[in-house]
Order: C-alpha cells, then sequence, then structure tokens
C-alpha cells in the first residue's frame, strides 16, 4: 500500500477512472448486442434504430479515450456491413 499522498489519491483516481472505463465498454456491448439480435430476428427497422444507438454509443466511447480510433470505426463499419446487408 503506497505511503505517500500524492500516491494514495493516484490510486483512488485510477479506480475510479477504470470503474468508469468499465461502465463505458458496458453501454457500447450492450448497444452493439442489441444490433445484433435485430440482424438475427430479421427486423431490418429495429436493426437501423439500434444502429444509430451504437454507433453514438461507439463514437463517445472513442472520443473519451477508452477505445482507440480505428477500434471503433472497424466496430461502427462492421454493424453498418451487417445492417445493409439485411433483405
Amino acid at each position: 500500500m503506497a505511503n505517500i499522498k500524492s500516491a494514495k489519491k493516484r490510486i483512488l483516481v485510477n479506480q475510479k477512472k477504470a470503474a468508469q472505463n468499465q461502465m463505458i465498454k458496458s453501454a457500447v456491448k450492450t448497444e452493439v448486442k442489441k444490433v445484433r439480435t435485430a440482424i438475427e430476428a430479421g427486423n431490418k427497422e429495429e436493426a437501423a434504430k439500434a444502429l444509430l444507438a451504437a454507433t453514438s454509443a461507439i463514437d463517445k466511447a472513442e472520443s473519451k479515450g477508452v477505445i482507440k480510433k480505428n477500434t471503433a470505426s472497424r466496430k461502427i463499419s462492421r454493424l453498418a456491413l451487417a445492417v445493409n446487408k439485411m433483405a
């Protein structure tokens, strides 16, 4: 355990930020899951709405630095491709 005041503060701040990042990642995963389930169900309208929400969540996570720029772009691209492939 840290003895120096600044080290103790860093530990607390890091724990808080890790929890925040985990919450954001979880929200992204949930939105992506909603898109995937809509695609599997064959509901194009619902998939399109879910895609919009997922894109927004991914962009927010990327802007906060939780996920990298290329990762965000790849996730959005693959989701959009899957929705567009629907009949």
